[in-house]
């Protein structure tokens, strides 16, 4: 007699197999299936993590739909180790988007538990039996069987088939309980649907690239904090007229900034910064080289930017532009100049349209990125989130910043990233490489 499995109904889960309590170090790496997905549901469903077992307090990954239909697995890491025994929460969050904006989501909670280190296989067994109480019961995969046979004192043999490091569980009255226990665990997580407003509301004041201005700096406050919410944003040459970059720099020297003399060793592409699949990277793409940790990478070859990190442009003369890697939060990096003073200027490199989360993970950072505000790009728009109350706040110009935490006063928010000077960006540069193209092509 082999176990009766129920069939399973058309609804959102995530089926959750590997996960095996005694793994050693505390290490995990379980298997996330999305099933029973809506027919019309968009080709990629974004999931977001947030647990303090994974590491950095959350993670982020996305379900990718096959030709045949169903959706590509994800592994989830998560750790232990160092933990208290017990069980531990992980949040989970689903969207599906449509034209760039949620369109559906869904959430649930899965319960990990961290066992004692004397605990017995067949306690956790029993415990985790105890707190999952929608376990799908099925002998395959990982999955938990159990058969209730009654015998009347007679013989009787059963055959049980518990493939793929299951679990089977026999019940036999003569006998009492009869326990069999491999040591990974598989259960179902049911997704509960949430309401996403049709659209969101629109952020009072687009801008893609802006600036924070003190106007009247106090001892150890920033001076310009530079905000960038772009796919991918250029370093370069400060030019007045149609800069090739977004982010404009300059040598000091003894005298303040000299826009000529050594700053014409930059290039006006000299270097990129943007999200790659190993988090924020920065790209060697100049003439002149640039220097991390003292080290040229070589030309088109991303390097991940690291807490710390020290960023020279150029390679061929030291000095001429200096950057330091001062935070790495989840959607963003903060970059500090460090050749003209440490609080000097301030860049935000922010993933465009991405939320950090609340309450915010723990992220790497330096002492001096720790008076930073939490910013974010959202709506088209920067926004202020309150790392204690999870308010947010959408910047603009007439924002009354200094009300606002880690604020210093005299602070105002400009939607320009380079208020102080006048940028002409005709775009001429771009129309004459696009005729020149059109001219090649014909």
């Amino acid at each position: 007699m082999q176990p009766q499995v129920a069939p399973m109904l058309l609804r959102p889960h995530l089926h959750v197999s590997g996960f095996d309590p005694r793994a050693a170090g505390g290490r995990q790496a379980i298997k996330v299936e999305l099933r029973g997905m809506p027919a019309g549901a968009a080709p990629l469903v974004k999931m977001q993590l947030r647990s303090a077992l994974i590491a950095q307090g959350g993670s982020r990954h996305s379900f990718a739909r096959t030709l045949r239909g169903d959706w590509r697995p994800v592994y989830i890491e998560f750790s232990s180790r160092e933990k208290e025994h017990g069980q531990y929460q992980i949040d989970v969050e689903l969207d599906s988007e449509a034209d760039g904006r949620p369109a559906s989501r869904w959430a649930c909670t899965m319960v990990i538990l961290v066992p004692r280190a004397d605990a017995t296989l067949t306690e956790i067994h029993q415990t985790f039996l105890s707190t999952h109480k929608n376990v799908r019961v099925m002998a395959d995969d990982a999955s938990i069987a159990r058969v209730n046979a009654h015998t009347g004192g007679g013989r009787l043999d059963i055959d049980v088939t518990a493939r793929n490091a299951s679990i089977t569980h026999l019940n036999l009255d003569g006998a009492g309980k009869v326990d069999m226990g491999f040591s990974t665990i598989a259960w179902d997580e049911d997704l509960i649907e949430i309401d996403v407003p049709a659209q969101a509301e629109p952020h009072p004041h687009p801008s893609s690239s802006a600036c924070l201005v003190n106007a009247a700096p106090e001892a150890g406050a920033q001076r310009q904090v530079r905000l960038f919410a772009l796919g991918e944003c250029v370093l370069g040459r400060w030019e007045q007229y149609d800069p090739e970059s977004d982010v404009l720099l300059a040598h000091f020297g003894d005298d303040g900034q000299d826009r000529s003399g050594l700053t014409r060793r930059l290039s006006g592409r000299h270097a990129v910064i943007r999200r790659g699949s190993r988090g924020f990277e920065i790209e060697d793409v100049s003439r002149y080289g640039v220097l991390l940790d003292g080290v040229w990478p070589g030309k088109n070859k991303p390097v991940p930017l690291r807490l710390g990190m020290r960023i020279e442009l150029s390679a061929s003369i030291k000095g001429i532009v200096v950057l330091a890697v001062t935070a790495l939060l989840p959607h963003g990096v903060i970059l500090h100049r460090i050749d003209q003073g440490e609080f000097a200027e301030c860049f935000y490199f922010l993933e465009p349209g991405r939320h950090p989360g609340f309450p915010l993970p723990a992220f790497p950072r330096e002492p001096r990125a720790a008076v930073m505000p939490l910013l974010f790009h959202q709506h088209d728009g920067f926004w202020h989130l309150d790392p204690v109350t999870g308010v947010e706040t959408a910047l603009t110009p007439s924002s009354a910043l200094e009300k606002l935490c880690q604020f210093p006063r005299h602070t105002r928010f400009a939607s320009d990233p380079y208020p102080e000077c006048w940028i002409i960006r005709s775009r001429a540069g771009q129309l004459q490489q696009a005729l020149s193209q059109d001219m090649h092509t014909a």
